[in-house]
């Protein structure tokens, strides 16, 4: 059950309380359900009984109780409490988090893309009403996803990449082209320049607009072709797209691949899954949803390091060499308690399950900077539980039920990772 899922499920029992009379209300729009503060308290929460107890002039708890009722032995939720004031908290069913990773694996490039589901239904689409005249620069676009639409010249660098983003996410979201829609004087996207397909990731000093645009759309501003040269298209579109609307860019002077880079961290993290899809792939067995087992804290063997992974000769090649090492150097590490282990893996669930709701909430408030930070908090979730749940076997062991499992949540969070880089026209390499 996603938080969208699990949302509508909470409002359709506030809706019944009211056409029942157990609760004099207007009954909300939407109501928000999100991962809980602190660990034991379910997997998510929501304070929907907190916002009606006035205009019902009920106590919360009251209003909880009522929900509560109505909630229980509903499909896919093992467990309703009521905390403190009147919080609701929610335990998902055992096969809850299974029927996610199903649902990643299933959709594969289509998660978090109702254009794509919609395409495969066969139902018109938002790109139906798009022209089909599309420059070379949307060679990153998928089928059944709008690609740039031919556009008046954009003002600033900014301008045009946070519009090409957008093109993609409205797209995904299902909303219909906002050109029809005089109130929207947004510019429409600018052709941008494609990555180096030889170097993805390097700077594009070789690059003229002769390379990348038809002699009718040389629109791009001037601060657009320096940035791209100097950052290469991945870095650039990164700095332009991550602040919010009201934040000023602050472009590096040269791309840094490291970890304390947010981009490059969630294109390793999602590298790093291709290796392990490969490693295992050495080893025989491939990837399964199912349940993920116990934690190496809670007596799991754990990813070997570096130097036990070499041969028993001494200096030699790791056996597996793309398998990662526990990453304990990366950013935001939550400290390392018993509770971390759920915590982690929790946290990692939560944001798969959420991101068709960022994607929709992207497109709803014109910020294409809520994808950007979802990938980085989405990368830094992966690489916590990673280290509590690796995937591959180590030693003697031989490949079971949970790396199958393990393997199969990986390639969850893989999809999730290049699903977003794809909508900001962000590569998402194999290798790194």
């Amino acid at each position: 059950m996603t938080p969208a899922e699990l949302s509508r499920t909470v409002l359709r029992s506030v809706r019944g309380a009211v056409e029942e009379q157990e609760l004099s209300v207007a009954v909300p729009a939407r109501i928000v359900v999100q991962p809980p503060p602190r660990p034991g308290c379910g997997d998510y929460a929501s304070n929907v009984a907190l916002q009606l107890a006035k205009p019902a002039g009920r106590p919360a708890r009251e209003v909880a109780e009522i929900l509560r009722k109505r909630l229980a032995g509903s499909p896919g939720i093992a467990r309703v409490e009521i905390a403190g004031p009147g919080f609701l908290n929610f335990t998902l069913g055992d096969d809850a988090q299974v029927a996610l990773v199903r649902q990643v694996l299933a959709q594969g490039a289509g998660y978090g893309d109702r254009s794509a589901a919609e395409a495969a239904a066969g139902a018109p689409t938002s790109a139906d009403a798009v022209s089909p005249a599309h420059s070379p620069a949307d060679s990153l676009s998928r089928p059944g996803v709008v690609a740039a639409p031919r556009p008046p010249a954009a003002r600033s660098a900014r301008e045009a990449v946070v519009a090409e983003a957008l093109a993609r996410i409205d797209a995904a979201a299902g909303v219909p082209d906002r050109r029809q829609d005089r109130a929207d004087t947004r510019p429409a996207p600018a052709p941008l320049p494609p990555n180096d397909p030889a170097d993805p990731l390097a700077p594009s000093d070789s690059l003229a607009p002769s390379d990348y645009l038809a002699p009718s759309d040389y629109l791009a501003p001037a601060d657009f072709l320096d940035l791209f040269r100097r950052l290469g298209s991945d870095e650039a579109r990164w700095v332009l797209l991550r602040p919010a609307a009201h934040d000023p860019v602050r472009a590096p002077e040269r791309p840094v691949q490291r970890e304390s880079n947010p981009r490059f961290r969630v294109q390793y993290a999602h590298a790093r899954v291709r290796a392990l899809q490969r490693n295992a792939g050495e080893l025989g067995f491939s990837g399964e949803p199912g349940d993920v087992g116990p934690s190496v804290t809670e007596g799991f063997p754990q990813v070997p390091d570096e130097a036990s992974r070499r041969s028993p000769s001494g200096g030699g090649a790791s056996r597996l060499p793309d398998t990662p090492a526990r990453l304990s150097d990366a950013p935001a590490r939550l400290p390392r308690t018993q509770d971390a282990p759920a915590r982690a893996l929790q946290g990692f669930l939560a944001l798969l399950a959420a991101y068709p709701s960022v994607v929709e909430a992207a497109a709803r408030l014109r910020a294409p900077d809520r994808v950007v930070r979802h990938l980085e908090a989405t990368a830094d979730a992966y690489f916590r539980w990673h280290d509590e749940f690796p995937p591959l076997p180590v030693g003697e062991q031989k490949p079971s039920a949970v790396h199958r499992a393990r393997l199969a949540l990986a390639e969850a969070g893989g999809t999730v990772l290049s699903n977003g880089l794809r909508l900001l026209g962000i590569s998402a390499p194999e290798h790194l």
